[in-house]
């Protein structure tokens, strides 16, 4: 991975096509919020021709500010990618496309931002206790309780399906339709 600074950007990714990499594969954003108070854009570019290795540069941007150039000059794919992560991450790419691209236009908010709050989390109760705080009983403390596995729908039970004797004669297909329906505890295996 080749670091480079935000003002460095653009002049690096127009460096890439003369060393042959032509081809854009993928532009992302990252959000390493827990590690440091940035964003990182990833680029990867490769070349097809005499099958290199992909060239990966990546820069980390402050949270307060985002900004970078934009690259859909040098790889026109890029602008799809751009306006995914501004949309969804805040970061402004000057000279990018600044149109949305995936939310309406009415929702306000970086939703892959990992201190972003979402509208549901909060406007609804979720189900099991996140934190001992939310389990309604603001003296009680320690880990919340422990769920019940459930299987999800469309897997068999094992009894009907999969991991039998094999000296068994092979499940009726109408059983096993029945068996898979989700909801039921899922059963420790001994």
């Amino acid at each position: 991975m080749i670091k480079v600074l935000p003002e460095n950007w653009l002049a690096a990714v127009e460096a890439l096509p003369a060393d042959g990499f032509h081809y854009f594969d993928w532009l992302g954003c990252v959000d390493e919020i827990g590690r440091s108070d940035h964003f990182r854009i990833v680029l990867v570019v490769r070349n097809i021709a005499d099958g290199a290795e992909p060239k990966v540069l990546s820069c980390l941007l402050p949270r307060d500010d985002p900004k970078i150039d934009s690259v859909r000059g040098v790889f026109a794919g890029a602008a799809w990618h751009e306006r995914e992560a501004a949309e969804l991450f805040g970061v402004e790419f000057v000279g990018g496309e600044r149109r949305r691209l995936l939310l309406n236009p009415e929702f306000e908010g970086t939703p892959l931002r990992k201190d972003e709050v979402l509208a549901t989390r909060t406007g609804m109760n979720w189900p099991g206790a996140e934190e001992p705080e939310e389990t309604g009983d603001p003296g009680k403390t320690g880990a919340p309780p422990s769920r019940r596995r459930m299987v999800p729908p469309g897997v068999p039970d094992p009894a009907v399906w999969g991991d039998r004797d094999a000296s068994q004669a092979a499940a009726d297909p109408t059983e096993v339709a029945e068996s898979a329906i989700g909801g039921r505890v899922r059963r420790r295996r001994t």
